[in-house]
């Protein structure tokens, strides 16, 4: 009888040892495939958040890369308005532009252009807005500002850094005296990798 006690409390230690090592091995596998779960998550949040991101600057970058030419409109149509005549107001509108060797799509680096350009005045255009090659200054740079609440963007250098450049460069057609392609290349970079966004459009002398 004390036989087959003795034996059964073996069995029985040795059925715990068994039972209490084997729960090791899944604690393990279980810590293991919850770590693996965590980095796996963990990498597809910071993907997002990368992807967040760069989709945040392109829009700002094409908006910005619009803006550019809405201004370079603006002025084509002011010059046109308030000239004398359309043609004098196309000519001088085109004298204003292609007179500036950095602002050529051909040979040029691209160009600014001065916070007078807001003016859509044309005696404002014609005397104080300057065109400014991209390697002087700031280099095309775009300050920030939140002034009252109203998010802006500018050249003038008073403000954050944006970290947007954008430049503008034109070309004027060998086919068509009254056709003018206008190009506004904006770029910024994120972690050493470059980005831009490129609009172009086509400015005609819309009026007789």
């Amino acid at each position: 009888m004390f036989n087959n006690l003795k034996q059964k409390n073996n069995t029985c230690s040795v059925k715990f040892q068994k039972n209490k090592g084997f729960t090791l091995v899944e604690t393990l596998i279980a810590i293991a495939i919850f770590s693996m779960s965590i980095i796996a998550l963990m990498s597809v949040l910071a993907t997002g958040i990368a992807d967040t991101s760069y989709a945040k600057n392109k829009i700002i970058a094409s908006y910005l890369a619009e803006e550019g030419i809405e201004y370079i409109r603006n002025m084509r149509d002011t010059y046109i308005t308030y000239s004398p005549t359309p043609v004098q107001g196309w000519n001088n509108f085109k004298l204003k532009i292609l007179q500036q060797p950095h602002c050529q799509s051909v040979s040029g680096i691209g160009c600014s252009f001065t916070d007078s350009l807001n003016n859509y005045d044309l005696s404002s255009l014609q005397t104080s807005a300057n065109f400014i090659s991209c390697s002087s200054g700031s280099g095309c740079s775009l300050y920030f500002s939140n002034t009252l609440g109203k998010n802006s963007y500018s050249y003038l250098p008073t403000t954050i850094n944006s970290g947007f450049t954008r430049k503008m460069m034109f070309t004027e057609s060998t086919n068509n005296p009254l056709e003018l392609k206008v190009i506004s290349i904006v770029s910024w970079s994120k972690n050493s990798i470059n980005y831009n966004v490129i609009f172009s459009d086509n400015l005609l002398r819309w009026k007789e």
